[in-house]
C-alpha cells in the first residue's frame, strides 16, 4: 500500500526541486486516470476532494475510493481534503481515512484563521496525518477578488498553526480556463524569506507550464493544485464520446472513453512540475 501523507510527498519535493500535483477529483473516472498517470510517470500524486466533489459523493465513499486506489498503486498517493470548512468536517474526513486535511480559513480575520487552522493541525498531527492552511485569499476568475498574502502575516500563520503546507495568494486565481496574469514573484520571494514551510499554489491551471516548471525548481512551492484544465480535458472527451454515437446510452462505455485523455492531460501536468521519475 502506498497511501502517503502530504508531508511524506512534499518534503522530498522541496529538497529535490520539483512540485507534486494536487489533482482535483470529481468522480471515479478522473481519480482512476490520475493514479494511472502517476504510475506511468513514476510520480507521487495528491488526490483532492473539494467542496463540489463532497457535495456529490459522501466523504466515507471518497475516502474508501482514494484508499482503494492507493492500495493498488506502487507510487505515493495522498488522500487530501481540499477546502475543508470546519473542524467537524475535517474530523469526518479523518474518520473516512483521509491522510491530509486542508482547512480553508482564508475568509476569516487573521486571528480566527490562525486559531481554527491550528485546531485542525493539532487534530491531524495527533492522528499522524498532515495539515494544509491558507493565508491571504485566492479569488475566482469572474468571481470573488483575491487578497494577496502579507509576508509577515504568513510568517506568523506558519509559526502559530504548525501547518505542513501553506497556500498563498500571489496573483493565482481559481477556475481559470487559460493562462492568467503573471504571478507576483516579489511577493512570493518575500514570503519565502520569512518562513520555511512548503508553499502551495491554488488555481494552478492559470499558471503557464513554463512558469510552473520554473517555480517548482526554484521556489518553496512544492504543490500546485490543478483542476480546471483536467475538467476541460474530461469535458471535451465526454462530448466527443457522446457525439460519436448518439444511439449509445451505456454510461460505462461512454465514460470509459474519458480516461485516456484525462490520463494524458495529468501526465503533462506531472512532467511540467518535474515530478516524473520521483517515485
Amino acid at each position: 500500500m502506498t497511501l502517503a501523507t502530504l508531508a511524506d510527498v512534499l518534503r522530498p519535493a522541496l529538497a529535490g526541486g520539483y512540485a507534486v500535483p494536487g489533482l482535483v477529483c470529481l468522480g471515479w473516472e478522473d481519480m482512476r486516470a490520475y493514479v494511472a498517470a502517476a504510475e506511468a510517470e513514476r510520480a507521487p500524486v495528491i488526490l483532492q476532494a473539494g467542496p463540489g466533489c463532497r457535495a456529490h459523493t459522501p466523504l466515507p465513499v471518497l475516502g474508501a475510493m482514494f484508499r482503494h486506489l492507493a492500495a493498488n498503486a506502487s507510487v505515493p498517493v495522498v488522500a487530501h481534503l481540499d477546502h475543508g470548512t470546519s473542524l467537524d468536517e475535517c474530523r469526518a474526513a479523518l474518520d473516512a481515512g483521509f491522510t491530509s486535511l486542508m482547512f480553508d480559513g482564508s475568509r476569516l480575520p487573521l486571528e480566527e484563521n490562525i486559531a481554527a487552522t491550528a485546531a485542525v493541525a493539532r487534530l491531524a498531527h495527533a492522528a499522524g496525518v498532515s495539515c494544509e492552511g491558507e493565508i491571504g485569499f485566492v479569488g475566482y476568475a469572474g468571481g470573488e477578488q483575491s487578497a494577496g498574502t502579507d509576508p509577515e502575516e504568513a510568517a506568523r500563520f506558519a509559526r502559530e498553526t504548525g501547518v505542513d503546507a501553506m497556500a498563498v495568494s500571489v496573483g493565482n486565481l481559481h477556475l481559470q480556463t487559460g493562462p492568467g496574469r503573471a504571478l507576483d514573484i516579489a511577493r512570493l520571494r518575500a514570503i519565502e524569506a520569512v518562513t520555511e514551510v512548503s508553499l502551495v499554489i491554488h488555481g494552478g491551471s492559470g499558471v503557464p507550464l513554463a512558469d510552473r516548471a520554473m517555480l517548482a525548481a526554484s521556489s518553496r512551492i512544492a504543490k500546485f493544485n490543478i483542476g480546471t484544465e483536467l475538467r476541460m480535458a474530461f469535458g471535451a472527451a465526454l462530448r466527443e464520446a457522446v457525439a460519436r454515437d448518439p444511439t449509445r446510452f451505456d454510461r460505462i462505455a461512454i465514460l470509459r472513453e474519458t480516461e485516456a485523455p484525462v490520463m494524458a492531460a495529468a501526465r503533462t501536468v506531472m512532467r511540467g512540475l518535474g515530478a516524473s521519475g520521483r517515485a
